[in-house]
């Protein structure tokens, strides 16, 4: 189901809460809502659709991504970023980094999966703003 974004910066200050395989209706709205705003919005974080849970999803190869618990486990090559985001609607500049390894969690069978991956440049900078989100940290 497409939600509405969330504005209000005290709730999106909250961090969230870790996800589990229950929260897949949650995952279900982010693509739903991403979906609806894809050519404005590269990824999304629960907390942006008034849900306080570690979900995110972002587009790679054209296809929506669903990251549970998604946490960043090595990074390399820092530069500074302008972002954007839908819920804050304003840029800020931000640290980043151009290499990322991210260790989450996938939806098989009803069951959450450990999987691990290596991501680089724009597709890095989303999953990195979108892991802020589920920290509570305004960007």
């Amino acid at each position: 189901m497409i939600k509405e974004l969330v504005h209000d910066e005290e709730f999106l200050a909250k961090p969230s809460q870790p996800a589990t395989a229950e929260d897949a209706q949650i995952a279900q709205d982010l693509v739903d809502t991403l979906e609806s705003i894809k050519d404005e919005c590269a990824g999304l974080a629960a907390n942006m659709i008034g849900e306080l849970k570690d979900i995110i999803v972002f587009y790679d190869a054209e296809r929506p991504v669903v990251m549970y618990n998604p946490k960043i486990k090595w990074f390399s090559s820092p530069y500074t970023a302008e972002e954007g985001c839908m819920s804050l609607e304003r840029e800020t500049t931000v640290k980043r980094f151009k290499r990322i390894k991210v260790a989450y969690q996938v939806l098989e069978d009803g069951v959450l999966v450990d999987k691990e991956r290596s991501y680089r440049d724009w597709i890095a900078e989303v999953i990195q703003h979108e892991i802020d989100h589920c920290k509570g940290i305004l960007v």
